[in-house]
């Protein structure tokens, strides 16, 4: 089965348009050095190893930096696979779209020597005409994100079909419906807007580097967290984990994952981890699951809704 992959050509998309020229995707040569013989299975094995030597050479970054720098490389060299499918914005409201067509290769002394050769289809994609889940998946901040479970959506678009309905989500049930995702999403997206004006975001700041927002959709070996924070202090670092209506003792796990994901790959010698889930309600089992766990705490966020007639 194949995949599908948004991958950034550059910064602002700035390579976009050569890469399509020439029938590639590449990322910048922070590891300066052929991986032909270094790419693992496990991305887990291979940060390992070049983490540190993405800190030896940019000694000012932290942990987390190098972690993604490391992961998105990883990814583009052996987590994406021959046939599976890239889009890669343009810079000007479209995608152009391709299959790759084989293993990685190095290009000593280029702007971009850590490539894949893809086969570009002969037309573009329209952001304007992805479905909103679709333009918030593509659009998140990264290199790299992971966009199949939009599979048939994007094959329609490649197809030149416009989707405005939800039936290319029903058939799989795996796939979040939009009108849930869009919920959940809505949830996100205004914590974040709004982060400063919480209590939590009178301590803790959204984890940024180098003056993007990294924080958000911070990918781990399980899954996404939804939000990674960093107290001000730099003392901690703190795992957010958003449900909409009633949490289950079963997040309480999920978080658990997450914060030992960030204690052992992330976090400096220095810094504790905790955690946050955020839910319309709770009930007797999850109050039981957070009452031995004392890293992890719990807030309810409120909904307002009123109607004003009209004369």
């Amino acid at each position: 089965m194949k995949s599908f992959f948004r991958v950034m050509l550059g910064k602002k998309s700035v390579f976009a348009a050569s890469c399509a020229l020439e029938g590639y995707i590449g990322l910048t040569g922070d590891i300066s050095q052929d991986l032909t013989e270094h790419l693992p299975d496990d991305w887990r094995e291979f940060n390992a190893k070049f983490r540190p030597v993405y800190l030896g050479r940019y000694p000012e970054k932290t942990n987390i930096g190098a972690g993604l720098a490391c992961g998105y490389l990883w990814t583009v060299a052996k987590g994406i696979k021959v046939g599976d499918v890239v889009l890669c914005p343009d810079g000007q409201g479209a995608y152009h779209v391709g299959e790759v067509s084989s293993g990685y290769y190095y290009e000593a002394d280029t702007t971009l020597p850590h490539r894949r050769r893809v086969n570009w289809f002969p037309n573009k994609i329209d952001r304007a005409g992805m479905s909103d889940p679709l333009k918030n998946s593509s659009g998140s901040v990264g290199t790299v994100s992971n966009l199949t479970s939009y599979a048939p959506e994007i094959e329609l678009l490649i197809a030149g079909q416009q989707v405005q309905s939800t039936s290319v989500y029903s058939a799989d049930p795996n796939i979040v419906s939009p009108t849930e995702f869009a919920l959940e999403k809505h949830l996100e997206d205004f914590l974040v807007k709004n982060w400063q004006q919480t209590e939590i975001g009178k301590q803790f700041d959204i984890y940024t580097e180098d003056g993007e927002l990294v924080g958000q959709q911070y990918q781990t070996d399980t899954g996404p967290m939804d939000i990674l924070a960093i107290k001000k202090d730099k003392s901690q670092l703190l795992v957010v984990e958003l449900k909409k209506g009633r949490a289950s003792d079963a997040v309480v796990g999920q978080v658990l994952r997450y914060m030992g994901y960030v204690k052992q790959e992330l976090a400096e010698s220095n810094q504790e981890v905790k955690g946050v889930i955020i839910a319309l309600e709770d009930d007797t089992r999850i109050r039981r699951a957070l009452s031995v766990t004392p890293d992890v705490s719990f807030y309810r966020y409120e909904i307002s809704f009123k109607l004003h007639k009209v004369d």
